[in-house]
C-alpha cells in the first residue's frame, strides 16, 4: 500500500513539472478551464437569486410562508370560502404560535363579491386581514399610491392596481362593497379606498381588495376566519415547521400548505428559468470540454517522441496514459482553483453594484438580481472543472498509450 502511494506521488510530482514546463499550452488550458468554472459561478448564483428573490416576494406580498386552513380549502374553498371556516381563531394562533420559527400568526378570511365606485361594478376577490400584522409581513407589497392599511383604519381598503385601474379608483375615493353571506343575504359595506399596491403577480393585483379583518367578518355576519396565514423567521425553515405543524394538528380536519404549493405561478417560473439557464450551462460545458480537449490534444501531439522515450525505457502504455490523466488532473485543480476565486470575487462585485432585471412572467415589477454565492454551486463549478478537463484528456491519452514506440522515437528525428 505504501509503495502504491509512493508511485502516485511520484507520478504526480512528475505530471506537477510537465505542467510547468508547458507555459504556454499550459495557460491557454488554464484559461479555458478558468472562463468555464467562472460562466458556471455566475450563471448558476444569478439563477439561484432568481429563486430566492422570487420567492420572498411572494410570501412577502401574499401567501406568507404557511397557511393553516379547514380540510378540503385549498381544493374547493375558493368558489364556498364560507363552507371552510375556523370558528376559534385565537385557539389556532396559540398552538401554531408555540412552533419555534414562527414569527406571527394572522387571521384571513376570503369571500368574492361586486365593488362599485357610483357607476359600474367589477367582480372582485377579498382579504378580510388583520392591518398591523399583514404590514409586517407584506415588506414586498409595493405601495404604488397612497399607504398601506393601518389598524385604525376601520372601513378602508387596499386595491391591488389592476382593481384601481379599471374602476379608476384612487386614494381618497369611496367605493361600494356587495357580497352574498352563508345564509344568502345581500351585505354591503361603504369603504374609504387608503392605497393601491402592487405584488409580483398581474394577475392577484387585477382582482383581490384588502380591507380589515373586522370589517370583513362584520361583512360576512361571522366571528371565524378562513385561513391562520403563518410567518417564520428564516424561509428555509418552512417544510420543517409545516411538518410540525401537520403532526399537531393530526386529525383535527386542518391542512397545513407551504409557500411553494399555493403559488403554482412560482413553480412555473422556476422551471422556466431553470430550462433557459439549463441550455446556458450546457453550452458552458461544452465550450470547456472542446477548448481543453483541443489544447490537450495539441500538447500531445507536439511531445509524442518524447512519450516514446518514455517508452523505450521500460515504461509501459499504462504508465503513459496515467501520466497523461496525472498532468490533466493538475491542470484541472489549478484552472478550477483560478475559475472560483475569480468567480467569487465578480460575484461580490456584481451583487454590490446590482443588475436591473424586467419583471419576470405574470408580473409588472421589476428588480435588482444579484449573484448569490451557493456553497453547492461553487463546489460543482469547481469539481465540473476538474471532471471536464480529466474526461478531456481520456480519448487523447488511450490513443498516445497505444502508439507503437518505433513510430513514436521518430517524432524525435
Amino acid at each position: 500500500m505504501l509503495r502504491i502511494w509512493e508511485e502516485m506521488l511520484a507520478l504526480f510530482r512528475l505530471a506537477r513539472r510537465n505542467v510547468l514546463r508547458q507555459r504556454t499550452r499550459t495557460a491557454m488550458t488554464l484559461a479555458a478551464i478558468a472562463f468555464g468554472v467562472i460562466g458556471l459561478i455566475l450563471s448558476g448564483g444569478f439563477v439561484q437569486d432568481i429563486f430566492i428573490q422570487l420567492g420572498e416576494a411572494v410570501i412577502h406580498s401574499q401567501s406568507g410562508h404557511l397557511q393553516v386552513a379547514k380540510a378540503g380549502f385549498a381544493a374547493k374553498g375558493a368558489r364556498r370560502p364560507e363552507k371552510f371556516l375556523i370558528d376559534e381563531p385565537e385557539a389556532l394562533k396559540a398552538r401554531v404560535a408555540k412552533q419555534p420559527e414562527v414569527a406571527d400568526a394572522m387571521g384571513r378570511i376570503n369571500f368574492s363579491g361586486l365593488l362599485n365606485n357610483g357607476r359600474t361594478d367589477l367582480s372582485v376577490v377579498g382579504e378580510g386581514i388583520e392591518s398591523g400584522k399583514e404590514a409586517r409581513l407584506g415588506t414586498y407589497l409595493f405601495i404604488s399610491a397612497g399607504r398601506k392599511l393601518t389598524e385604525e383604519d376601520r372601513y378602508g381598503a387596499l386595491l391591488g392596481q389592476g382593481v384601481a385601474q379599471a374602476l379608476k379608483l384612487a386614494p381618497g375615493d369611496h367605493a361600494t362593497l356587495i357580497v352574498s353571506t352563508a345564509e344568502g343575504t345581500t351585505n354591503t359595506l361603504d369603504l374609504d379606498i387608503v392605497g393601491v399596491f402592487q405584488s409580483f403577480s398581474k394577475d392577484y393585483d387585477a382582482r383581490v381588495v384588502k380591507i380589515p379583518l373586522s370589517a370583513a367578518q362584520e361583512l360576512m355576519d361571522t366571528k371565524g376566519i378562513n385561513t391562520l396565514v403563518v410567518s417564520l423567521g428564516r424561509t428555509r425553515a418552512t417544510l420543517r415547521t409545516a411538518t410540525a405543524l401537520q403532526e399537531e394538528l393530526s386529525g383535527q380536519g386542518f391542512e397545513v400548505s407551504t409557500w411553494e404549493e399555493l403559488n403554482d405561478f412560482y413553480d412555473k417560473t422556476v422551471k422556466l428559468y431553470d430550462r433557459q439557464f439549463g441550455v446556458l450551462r450546457l453550452i458552458i460545458l461544452a465550450m470547456v470540454l472542446l477548448s481543453v480537449t483541443n489544447t490537450v490534444n495539441m500538447t500531445i501531439f507536439e511531445r509524442v517522441g518524447e512519450f516514446g522515450t518514455l517508452r523505450a525505457l521500460g515504461n509501459r502504455g499504462g504508465h503513459v496514459f496515467a501520466l497523461v490523466l496525472a498532468e490533466s488532473a493538475v491542470l484541472g485543480v489549478l484552472g478550477a482553483t483560478l475559475g472560483t476565486v475569480l468567480g467569487i470575487s465578480l460575484a461580490l462585485v456584481i451583487s454590490a453594484i446590482g443588475i436591473p432585471m424586467p419583471p419576470p412572467p405574470n408580473a409588472e415589477l421589476g428588480y435588482t438580481a444579484q449573484i448569490r454565492l451557493v456553497p453547492l454551486v461553487v463546489a460543482s463549478a469547481f469539481a465540473t472543472g476538474v471532471v471536464t478537463t480529466v474526461l478531456a484528456a481520456v480519448m487523447p491519452a488511450l490513443r498516445l498509450s497505444r502508439v507503437p514506440v518505433v513510430e513514436a522515437l521518430r517524432q524525435n528525428v
